[in-house]
């Protein structure tokens, strides 16, 4: 179980990447009609890159399936790697083609919609987990999840509060972005490290 509550970690960051990868390319491709002509082959091709990119991480964590956490451990660094490299093909596609504030204000409404529900189903699948367990054995767990979930709302109204202002630049969202994305990696990280605490010796 403890080994089964680090690769759960692990891969609720990975989904939690892949999450906001998609809602990234969503939101790029709902705009990409409002592109002016003479950006259009430059925003495709930024797409497909992306889109590359995306492809690339998912073939990744996949292969990571059903590695060991020793395997997971070392490959994390490459998917972090990789992104990084995909936020930096956004800031690109930002810089050069969507510069005007609503197409920005879209895409982080997008992303951190997806972020949210990144947290959400997070809290619910340790929270199934705790279930299997013991009563007595289950308080920390409970305890890591309702902090979670109290991390989750908050995170969730800063973003709004965010997009309500409706001016901020791309840094000043990415940034917001970046650090709700570090602290849902503190609350996934403490939530399994209870779940591991809390497994009984015998599923160790």
């Amino acid at each position: 179980m403890a080994e089964q509550s680090s690769m759960h970690s692990y891969m609720n960051w990975a989904k939690q990447r892949i999450d906001e990868m998609d809602a990234t390319l969503a939101s790029l491709e709902a705009k990409a009609g409002q592109v002016q002509a003479d950006s259009k082959v430059k925003a495709n091709q930024l797409i497909a890159d992306l889109k590359k990119q995306r492809d690339e991480f998912q073939a990744n964590v996949n292969k990571q399936a059903k590695a060991t956490e020793a395997a997971w451990e070392s490959n994390k660094a490459q998917l972090d790697s990789q992104w990084k490299a995909f936020e930096a093909q956004v800031r690109t596609y930002i810089d050069t083609i969507a510069r005007q504030v609503p197409q920005q204000q879209a895409l982080f409404r997008d992303v951190a919609a997806a972020q949210v529900k990144a947290w959400r189903q997070a809290a619910n699948a340790i929270q199934d987990v705790a279930t299997k367990f013991a009563a007595g054995r289950r308080a920390d767990v409970d305890a890591a999840v309702t902090k979670m979930k109290a991390d989750a709302a908050e995170a969730e109204a800063r973003l709004q509060k965010l997009n309500q202002a409706g001016n901020e630049s791309w840094a000043a969202l990415s940034a917001a972005l970046a650090e709700s994305r570090k602290t849902f990696d503190r609350a996934n990280q403490a939530a399994w490290d209870a779940v591991k605490r809390a497994a009984p010796p015998s599923a160790a």
